[in-house]
């Protein structure tokens, strides 16, 4: 029994992990940029309260920006999967016929 709609085939399957994948690398361009400037541009608050929160809004944008990377490539190697998994059970159906 498969839960897999009538619908799904490998090249809507292939599609998708290419839009996750074009996705994923550009989430990846970005978090590398954000790094960088957060980088080079060191906090110069003199205020230990706001020296903090800048620290905890820095490290939250990169953790987002990381965890949108890490989603949207698990996604696409997910989709990848489920097109080969398609495949090796269209070709296992076309060697019992």
């Amino acid at each position: 029994m498969t839960l897999l709609s009538p619908k799904t085939n490998p090249l809507r399957c292939l599609s998708g992990a290419l839009i996750a994948g074009t996705l994923g690398i550009l989430l990846y361009r970005l978090t590398g940029a954000i790094a960088y400037v957060f980088a080079t541009h060191a906090v110069s608050y003199h205020n230990q309260l706001v020296y903090s929160l800048a620290v905890a809004v820095r490290t939250l944008v990169v953790g987002l920006c990381t965890l949108a990377t890490g989603v949207f490539s698990i996604i696409a190697v997910g989709l990848v999967a489920l097109t080969l998994q398609l495949l090796w059970e269209r070709w296992g159906q076309r060697e019992q016929a």
